[in-house]
């Protein structure tokens, strides 16, 4: 459990700590306050550009006119009951492009963040998430799995380097520099090896996803049934093997070639594959939703990751920002109840503190105003 976060000349702030009483947080204050900077910086303590997905320089504190961010840092204390684990992360230098992990003062992979926390959000941004692009519902579906999966993240960025290399080698020789032929093999040896790690990961999760949806019965929130389009992903969950799939992924690369070349992208691979989600209880697809429906689908996807983490040794952590927002009441309520239930820690932003009042004298409220933080009594 986090029990204090320290921010220093990170986004809106300067130098803030919050100490964490544990179990939910409420983060109320206007429009610009800095609430989510405060769900941003705890989302970095996993792999990744966390939930903005920005880049490194992007998140240093800026003064006005000065061109760049500056030197920043993010730090936790976690307690359990045999002790404290200290996780910090940050940049070592101006505009530096790629941040720094140390866990109990050492440096250390991003990776190993996953063995402490294991954070899982959710934003406005995704309250259209199943009428948004393909690639966006891909890139929450693969957070989601390698939140239970940390070696999924390593398949899926080895693919997405490749595939650029590749894609690069295409495009070079459709202006005239021939690409060999001998290292497209290899190139794409590699994305149908790390391709078919990820679709059969992605396959995997899916069964466990919907599995524990199912578990959730006759809950608040409407219930999806989840599907994953793609040839690999088809295959994965229909038994084959890693070889077979890998070799599907690489021979569908080649005979794609000429077409890539000239279109300038990748037309074929698990990186075209897409997330479904049907509305069970009304049977029509997700996408054809309300941005109230959607959220709600959204929220019962990420309670059943939540009861799918459970049993990881990391304890799963929520983040969500303007939750309160396209529920009715009801719905409030009953997320409120659920974080509860799950026994999760959890942080929640709001610009209005009146509409998480089921929370109070259940959670820590805490004011956000002018890059200051006011613990509530």
């Amino acid at each position: 459990m986090i029990t204090a976060l320290t921010l220093t000349d990170f986004r809106s702030y300067a130098a803030a700590t919050l100490p964490v009483a544990g179990g939910t947080v409420v983060l109320h204050g206007p429009n610009g306050a800095g609430k989510t900077n405060l769900l941003e910086a705890l989302s970095l303590f996993t792999p990744g550009k966390g939930l903005r997905g920005a880049s490194a320089p992007e998140m240093g504190r800026r003064e006005p006119g000065e061109a760049g961010g500056r030197v920043w840092a993010v730090a936790a204390v976690l307690t359990d009951g045999e002790g404290e684990t200290k996780l910090g992360t940050g940049v070592q230098a101006a505009g530096a492009a790629r941040r720094i992990v140390r866990i109990d003062g050492e440096t250390a992979q991003p990776g190993r963040l996953l063995d402490h926390l294991r954070p899982v959000w959710a934003t406005p941004e995704q309250d259209r998430l199943f009428s948004d692009a393909r690639a966006a519902r891909l890139k929450f579906f693969d957070r989601l799995v390698f939140a239970a999966d940390p070696d999924h993240a390593a398949a899926v960025a080895t693919y997405e380097k490749a595939l650029r290399e590749r894609l690069r080698l295409l495009t070079d020789g459709a202006e005239g520099r021939p690409a060999d032929p001998l290292w497209l093999d290899a190139l794409e040896l590699r994305l149908g090896e790390a391709g078919a790690a990820a679709a059969l990961a992605r396959a995997g999760a899916l069964v466990t996803l919907q599995a524990a949806i199912d578990e959730r019965g006759d809950r608040p929130f409407p219930q999806a049934d989840l599907g994953l389009t793609g040839e690999a992903e088809g295959m994965a969950a229909a038994g084959a093997g890693a070889e077979a799939i890998a070799a599907a992924i690489r021979d569908g690369m080649a005979r794609s070639r000429a077409r890539d070349a000239a279109a300038g992208r990748s037309l074929f691979g698990p990186h075209r594959s897409d997330l479904t989600a049907l509305h069970r209880e009304k049977n029509r697809p997700a996408a054809e939703g309300s941005s109230g429906e959607q959220k709600a689908l959204v929220l019962n996807l990420i309670l059943a990751q939540i009861a799918r983490l459970s049993n990881q040794s990391a304890a799963p952590i929520l983040l969500l920002d303007e939750a309160p927002a396209h529920l009715d009441t009801r719905r409030r309520a009953a997320l409120f109840d659920e974080i509860e239930a799950l026994g999760l820690q959890a942080f929640l932003t709001g610009t209005e503190a009146e509409l998480f009042e089921p929370l109070r004298g259940r959670a820590q409220f805490v004011k956000v105003e002018g890059g200051g933080l006011t613990v509530e009594g």
